[in-house]
């Protein structure tokens, strides 16, 4: 049993603390009696925390496996998918047995996808040492690859059976992923917690978040395990998770996956949409200049010079939450308060 804070998310189990990893392979003994394991990660990890988790495996007899691929969203496709099966054949995996994910985003959506897949669902754990995945893509079961046409157009909803969170996992991150992952922390508080943003407010460098984190991880988590298990298939109301995302999404594919990370798209995203909003009289004055300090306070990009309107325009109505000739936004009224807005394309204009 880990002694941690836990979070029950229906079928899965969130557990969030420090040096919660060196406990993982007695709580996978315990739990999955007999379980092989394959074990799914990448070349930064590998160096970081791999050897660690197979010592831990090894103390528990826990049999297991590796596959190891480069970082970054090149990796999650078909080919890689392919060959998460393909081991996982060869190692003769059955629905008893699990695909565990280590590392960030990346290994997470592909990892998930594979243990969804194979064989119709075998058991996945979660293990993410990145910011952005710890409070965000590690909960609430979304998995999956990219296609050349975007992002995570190739998935499933697939949670994982546990979440080990260990948030020691941090102090090896480098200043961008750290700020990738503060950009959607501030989301959080954006759409749902007006005290949880001011918390962050003052919490306004690195430092000072890493001294707070297990409690800015739990209450990200806890947000999104409330949105989640109300709308667990994004159907309505988890798509306020969003805030943000269109247009974030759309910057990522018009600039490439490389030129912005996750969580700089995303605050441009954030400030775009709030700006617009404001203007519209639908958000509360002030907001968008209280979040775009926040978030310049952590350095992260608010605008785009000489922004290419008309191709990210074209990106976002290609954005997979369309419904028929609409399109989902996610709009604050104010910090802490949120609605979902549908727009006609010839609107959307007005939102960049």
């Amino acid at each position: 049993m880990i002694n941690a804070k836990t979070i029950d998310l229906k079928s899965s189990k969130i557990y969030i603390g420090k040096g919660i990893l060196a406990k993982v392979g007695a709580d996978i003994a315990s739990n999955y009696k007999n379980a092989k394991a394959l074990i799914v990660t990448d070349k930064n990890l590998e160096t970081l925390y791999l050897d660690n988790l197979k010592s831990d495996l090894d103390d528990n007899d826990v049999l297991y496996n590796t596959i190891v691929f480069l970082d970054g969203e090149e990796t999650k496709t078909f080919a890689c998918l392919e060959k998460i099966c393909e081991r996982a054949a060869d190692m003769n995996l059955n629905r008893g047995d699990m695909i565990i994910a280590l590392g960030g985003g990346v290994v997470g959506d592909l990892a998930g996808f594979a243990a969804a897949v194979y064989l119709r669902g075998l058991k996945f754990v979660s293990i993410p040492t990145t910011l952005l995945a710890q409070v965000d893509s590690s909960v609430g079961g979304k998995t999956g690859i990219n296609l050349p046409q975007g992002k995570n157009l190739v998935g499933s909803f697939y949670k994982a059976d546990k979440v080990y969170i260990d948030t020691d996992t941090l102090k090896t991150l480098n200043d961008d992923e750290f700020r990738c992952g503060i950009s959607e922390v501030i989301k959080y508080g954006c759409i749902r917690d007006e005290t949880f943003f001011s918390l962050l407010e003052k919490l306004d460098t690195r430092d000072k978040v890493m001294k707070r984190i297990d409690h800015v991880v739990e209450r990200c988590c806890e947000i999104k395990a409330q949105v989640v298990g109300q709308d667990e298939f994004d159907k309505g109301l988890r798509m306020i998770l969003n805030f943000g995302h269109t247009i974030g999404h759309a910057i990522e594919r018009v600039y490439g996956y490389g030129e912005f990370s996750h969580g700089e798209a995303v605050a441009i995203g954030m400030v775009m949409i709030t700006e617009a909003s404001e203007k519209k009289g639908i958000t509360k004055r002030g907001t968008s200049d209280r979040l775009k300090k926040l978030l310049e306070k952590h350095n992260l990009k608010i605008k785009i010079l000489n922004l290419d309107k008309k191709k990210i325009f074209d990106a976002a109505m290609k954005d997979k939450k369309n419904i028929g000739k609409s399109l989902n936004i996610v709009i604050i009224e104010e910090i802490g308060k949120v609605k979902i807005e549908k727009i006609k394309p010839e609107e959307m204009v007005q939102f960049i």
